[in-house]
């Protein structure tokens, strides 16, 4: 476990931060409490000079080494306090200190889901983009509102399908799978065989991997999952829709999908339990990884299949850094992302950190030299990356996902029919829509 840089140095300054629950991040030079006064004048003019001081929150996985912090630091001689939070914990501490008009951090975590929410409430700072960066980050159309750059992705997260060779060869099947009616079909192949008993791995469970999972397979499989005016699309939901029902139906799907995380039926691939799997990049290395893997060598990353031949977009999921809006070191918080989000910074960050780029260029550089093994299709799926949400994430996408995956688990429970359940969440859907 690397040492992290976690300061003590704003204990001084928490007792007045939790009047706003956890509280807005101070400069750390600043040993007096938030308030207004000349201390803020202060930082205001100290801001974009060298000699400053940011703080950064962010989850264990995105944290640099100390190492690389010190050589950013060197560079350019601001000096980076680091608050390592939980993923799940940093969403509520950011509304809490923002709806207290201060800063949880500088720089601060952004997930893709948040962008709608965070930018109706006003709570992140416009980035300015080159355009060659914009052309080899397709992920940053994720982070972008009207047109506005919220925020820069560090951590690249598309979807991209796996399949269980040996399996394959078992069942006598040839050739991978080019459109989801032949990944049906093998799976009906390779069950009748004996040669893997629930070949389709899919979370069924009344969590957030629900519904991105029933989003990209109507985007893979029909090239729309929303309408202009946010509402469903009712021929291409339903159709991805009546697909997972027909797997959990000819039971294709392990019962116990139903039950537990999504991030367990992911798994079953590795165990090979699952013959095929659409899902996160990280399951690349963790093919060839005999702690996560039992099947090395068996599972090869492909393209996500289509409606008649492979899919020509896929979905991504990224991770992102952002300014946040009461930040009194903005400029030097936008330093510190540029630096992090370089050719340079990612490719180190690879190493260090096993983060998948978001640059194509340096995420292709790491394939071809043989630094990310078993890529497969990897680079090329890449290339295909696009936004389902026509006007961006919207700011109700987590009541959206909610109305979603409660109305898919229900269906895979047997509560449901596909249309019972395209029904209910689509009427609140069209009602978060309408607002």
């Amino acid at each position: 476990m690397k040492k992290k840089l976690i300061t003590m140095l704003l204990v001084a300054s928490m007792a007045a931060s939790m009047a706003v629950g956890c509280g807005g991040k101070e400069d750390p030079k600043d040993t007096s409490s938030n308030t207004d006064g000349a201390e803020s004048t202060d930082k205001e003019d100290k801001e974009g000079k060298e000699g400053g001081s940011i703080t950064f929150m962010a989850p264990d996985w995105a944290i640099p080494t100390d190492e690389q912090l010190k050589a950013f630091t060197d560079e350019t001689g601001i000096e980076v306090v680091v608050n390592e939070v939980g993923w799940d914990d940093i969403r509520d501490k950011l509304v809490t200190a923002a709806a207290g008009g201060q800063a949880v951090a500088d720089v601060v975590e952004v997930d893709w889901s948040w962008v709608g929410e965070f930018y109706a409430a006003d709570w992140l700072e416009p980035l300015e983009v080159a355009d060659d960066v914009k052309s080899d980050m397709p992920t940053l159309e994720t982070f972008t509102k009207d047109g506005k750059v919220l925020a820069i992705p560090y951590a690249n997260d598309y979807r991209l399908s796996y399949y269980n060779t040996k399996q394959y060869e078992d069942a006598g099947i040839s050739g991978e799978p080019q459109t989801w009616d032949e990944v049906y079909q093998n799976c009906k192949t390779l069950k009748e065989k004996g040669v893997c008993d629930y070949p389709f791995a899919l979370p069924l469970n009344a969590e957030e991997k629900t519904s991105t999972y029933l989003m990209w397979l109507a985007y893979t499989m029909n090239g729309v999952v929303f309408n202009d005016d946010g509402t469903l699309n009712k021929d291409s939901v339903l159709a991805a829709l009546k697909y997972e029902e027909n797997l959990i139906k000819d039971e294709l799907v392990d019962p116990a999908d139903k039950t537990s995380s999504g991030m367990d039926a992911y798994k079953r691939i590795l165990s090979g339990s699952a013959n095929f799997l659409t899902g996160p990049t990280s399951f690349v290395s963790k093919s060839t990884n005999e702690d996560d893997c039992s099947v090395i060598g068996e599972i090869t990353p492909i393209l996500v299949p289509g409606k008649d031949a492979k899919a020509t977009v896929t979905m991504a999921l990224p991770e992102a850094l952002g300014v946040t809006k009461f930040s009194e070191n903005k400029e030097d918080a936008k330093k510190f992302i540029e630096w992090y989000t370089s050719a340079d910074m990612q490719e180190k960050l690879n190493e260090t950190n096993t983060a998948i780029p978001t640059r194509n260029s340096v995420l292709k550089k790491l394939i071809d030299n043989g630094t990310i093994q078993n890529a497969g299709a990897m680079m090329e799926q890449a290339e295909l990356i696009a936004s389902p949400f026509p006007d961006g994430i919207p700011a109700y996408y987590s009541e959206m996902s909610n109305a979603m995956y409660n109305a898919i688990n229900k269906m895979a429970l047997g509560e449901l029919s596909a249309d019972e359940a395209y029904a209910e969440m689509e009427a609140k859907v069209a009602e978060l829509a309408a607002e």
